[in-house]
């Protein structure tokens, strides 16, 4: 769902995109009714948060594209009931070739091993998968696919199947957390790998901005939440109220409602926060350009993230590095 346009809207978070469809690495996540959200929503960060770090070849691709996929596809709940849109299993134009493919946990596993589609399609995408990891009882879909963890911790395929391709054996007692980190270690460096890291542990506050997001109320509903944390890990892209209001499962107005009142703050004023605080880590971390720093982090161009930090930090992009590096102004 593309923004809409206008700076002053309510209703639109608009930012330039920097994600490119192309040669990316495909990461897929197998979901179904009643996955458990939490750990499908870091493993997105991770990858999201790996985009906006890394830089992109020549060509202006990104490192890594999520897809979320369900048997039939469309709008599935959480465990939470949160809902989350997602493509059917049987919908993508292209092979299914998956850099890693993740299998959700949660409660609905108990019914979801029973769905033909999700099986056949298993047992079909994992010869060409160079990574398979089930999380909690995720695991019942593969037995029943026929696929078990074998004791190298790569998951082989029984019934006479054979792997195509290269493997990689993981630890099936790590978190999906630390597997996704591993593979952006393993892809793109531990430098990265690590500032990922720092990113997908929970937020703190810019301290010197009070205007940017308020106090939220003592109990934040988990459709909030959901909708909060999809906006962190989508900052970088074009976000529109509609697409949040979906990911907490209620209508346009009643979301803007909802969020204010919960959070503290506007939905378009929570975004705003994400990608300047995405701007401070690159600041801090990186001698990136203030202009590509800006477009990265969904903010347009140097310009506007200049300003945006006279109003909220009472500071410019270069200060701010200068001051956060320990670095001096040339003379």
């Amino acid at each position: 769902m593309g923004p809409r346009s206008g700076e002053a809207h309510e209703n639109a978070l608009e930012t330039q995109s920097s994600t490119h469809k192309g040669s990316a690495r495909h990461i897929g996540v197998a979901l179904f009714n009643g996955f458990a959200l939490p750990d499908v929503a870091s493993i997105i960060e991770v990858f999201q948060s790996a985009n906006a770090l890394s830089d992109p070849d020549q060509s202006g691709r990104v490192h890594y594209e999520v897809s979320l996929l369900s048997a039939s596809g469309g709008r599935i709940a959480s465990s939470s009931s949160v809902f989350i849109w997602t493509d059917g299993v049987d919908s993508l134009r292209r092979t299914d070739n998956f850099h890693a493919l993740f299998i959700a946990g949660g409660i609905g596993a108990t019914t979801a091993f029973r769905d033909d589609r999700l099986i056949v399609w298993l047992r079909r995408v994992f010869p060409a998968s160079a990574l398979v990891h089930a999380i909690a009882e995720g695991r019942l879909l593969l037995h029943a696919a026929g696929l078990t963890p074998s004791g190298s911790g790569r998951t082989d395929v029984q019934h006479g199947a054979k792997v195509k391709g290269p493997s990689r054996a993981i630890d099936h007692s790590m978190s999906p957390l630390q597997i996704a980190l591993r593979i952006v270690e393993e892809d793109i460096g531990a430098d990265i790998a690590r500032q990922v890291a720092e990113w997908a542990a929970p937020r703190q506050r810019l301290k010197t901005d009070a205007n940017i997001r308020a106090t939220p109320a003592p109990h934040v509903s988990e459709q909030i939440q959901a909708s909060a944390r999809w906006m962190e890990a989508n900052g970088t892209r074009p976000v529109s109220i509609e697409a949040a209001a979906q990911i907490a499962a209620m209508s346009e107005r009643n979301f803007l409602r909802r969020f204010k009142n919960e959070m503290g703050v506007t939905p378009s004023d929570y975004l705003l926060h994400v990608r300047l605080e995405m701007s401070c880590k690159l600041l801090e971390s990186t001698s990136l350009p203030v202009d590509k720093i800006a477009r990265r982090c969904g903010i347009g161009s140097g310009g506007r993230l200049a300003k945006l930090f006279r109003k909220h930090l009472s500071t410019t992009p270069t200060e701010y590095r200068m001051m956060r590096q320990g670095l001096r102004k040339p003379s």
